[in-house]
């Protein structure tokens, strides 16, 4: 084990001395690992005072580092390696990123990692690892955690970020919207700002899919369709409210249906 006093109370020397036996022995993250462990670790990280030093560690936590997020106590040492190391000492922590992308944001710890990723990027840290998470989209969307990474690209307000999501979900809109997790990610889509190409492509699956019956009285579903009459103009929504017109008596006996109805009610 690494005591706290190992990394708060040595000399410099004696501080290099420690780092290099638990570093070269890789016991650094079975340390990271460890309930108590972890904190010592990012303590360590917090105090770095050589170059040297800091070298050492991000060296030995490079291999284990997807464990690392992954787990209960490592992940914390990761997000404490963003936090304080800087984008370019945490390169190593944004490799493993792109390369385990879907195996890290369908995870219960590494979800949340991601998204401390995206906060601590460089520009072009953050469009690689944008660009990576939108190519998953469609596989992340419908995952418990991985669909919150997807609504945080979504959140970032950025126009090619959300566009690049937008199109890895095209064609498969229906679908998505009566699924718990992915429909939350959907309805996220139809109210973005600035993408009305790209919303209407979503209106417009909605109108021409055989799937609109049980979209209207899906418990996830009605709530997108209900999204979608909210947003939509024009002669888009009017198309979606002639889509809907053949159901309304099915409509009229549900409290799904009956929300619906008061969106378009007046329209009809």
């Amino acid at each position: 084990m690494l005591p706290c006093y190992a990394v708060c109370s040595c000399s410099e020397e004696q501080r290099l001395d420690v780092l290099k036996r638990v570093c070269e022995k890789g016991q650094i993250i079975e340390v990271a690992l460890n309930t108590h462990g972890t904190r010592a670790v990012q303590k360590l990280i917090e105090t770095f005072t050589s170059r040297e030093q800091r070298a050492l560690v991000i060296s030995a936590l490079g291999p284990g580092v997807v464990s690392l997020i992954k787990d209960l106590n490592g992940n914390h040492v990761v997000q404490r390696c963003l936090q304080r190391l800087g984008p370019d000492d945490s390169q190593f922590v944004y490799d493993a990123a792109e390369g385990h992308c879907v195996e890290i944001a369908t995870h219960r710890h590494g979800c949340c990692v991601l998204q401390r990723c995206i906060d601590f990027a460089t520009p072009k840290q953050k469009t690689d690892l944008v660009q990576e998470i939108a190519r998953h989209a469609l596989q992340l969307s419908q995952d418990a955690f991985g669909n919150y990474v997807v609504q945080y690209v979504l959140e970032l307000g950025q126009t090619e970020s959300s566009r690049a999501v937008m199109e890895h979900l095209a064609g498969h809109y229906a679908e998505l919207s009566m699924q718990k997790f992915s429909s939350n990610v959907v309805e996220k889509c139809l109210k973005l700002g600035g993408l009305d190409p790209e919303r209407q492509v979503i209106i417009r699956e909605m109108v021409a899919t055989p799937l609109l019956p049980r979209l209207l009285q899906d418990s996830y579903g009605n709530y997108v369709v209900q999204s979608a009459l909210a947003v939509s103009s024009g002669q888009l929504h009017q198309d979606l409210v002639d889509a809907i017109k053949p159901y309304l008596p099915s409509l009229r006996g549900t409290p799904h249906g009956k929300r619906i109805l008061q969106k378009i009610n007046g329209k009809v």
